[in-house]
């Protein structure tokens, strides 16, 4: 009875002790198995990411005081920090897509802006959750989207070149490794906001519009 007793004792310390098992994964047909990107992130993406607020603010200076290709006050809402609205998913679909510069890395020597013309992107839906993809151009950036909150979502990709095959991959070349903001500004348009891009600008946005 002794050790009845003492195995009893054992046995409810060790369930005590045991740690509830994780929730299960989502299940069905097409459901999306996302991490958090938090778990995912290189360092120096994370750097970027948290330093977004200074990369607008020296962005849209330089944007403002030195010379640039293209029309920046027919932006709008595009180039205002503040025009994130609520509801921000997008459905899944062909877009039309366009890419603008804001700032210089090379100081007062380089453009402030540069709009670029459009392009053609897509929204997909893929077994690892929602993917962006610009599929034509010579700079052709890709990524998995994360939900974040009810205005942003959080894209980790990277970007193919030229005639490069499109870019599937995080972390794997961080010389192309990219963070950006998906925001939506309008009632049928979205921006995704990249800080401190590796080249060229302080500040990228690329434009969306459903075709």
């Amino acid at each position: 009875m002794r050790l009845l007793a003492l195995s009893t004792l054992l046995l409810v310390a060790a369930c005590a002790s045991t740690p509830p098992p994780p929730p299960p994964p989502p299940s069905g047909p097409g459901a999306p198995v996302l991490r958090d990107w938090r778990s995912i992130v290189t360092a120096t993406d994370r750097d970027r990411y948290i330093r977004r607020d200074a990369a607008w603010r020296l962005a849209l200076e330089q944007a403002r005081r030195q010379p640039g290709s293209g029309d920046l006050r027919s932006l709008g809402d595009l180039i205002d920090q503040d025009a994130a609205r609520s509801t921000v998913t997008p459905p899944v679909g062909e877009y039309r897509c366009r890419t603008v510069k804001l700032g210089s890395q090379g100081g007062e020597t380089g453009l402030g802006y540069v709009v670029y013309d459009w392009f053609l992107c897509r929204i997909e839906q893929t077994p690892r959750g929602l993917k962006f993809s610009k599929t034509t151009g010579s700079q052709r950036p890709s990524g998995l989207l994360f939900p974040e909150d009810s205005r942003q979502m959080v894209m980790l990709g990277s970007v193919a070149l030229a005639a490069e095959p499109p870019a599937n991959s995080y972390g794997q070349r961080p010389d192309r490794d990219i963070v950006a903001v998906l925001e939506r500004i309008g009632a049928a348009r979205w921006r995704l906001v990249i800080p401190w891009p590796q080249n060229e600008s302080n500040l990228d946005l690329i434009e969306l519009v459903p075709n």
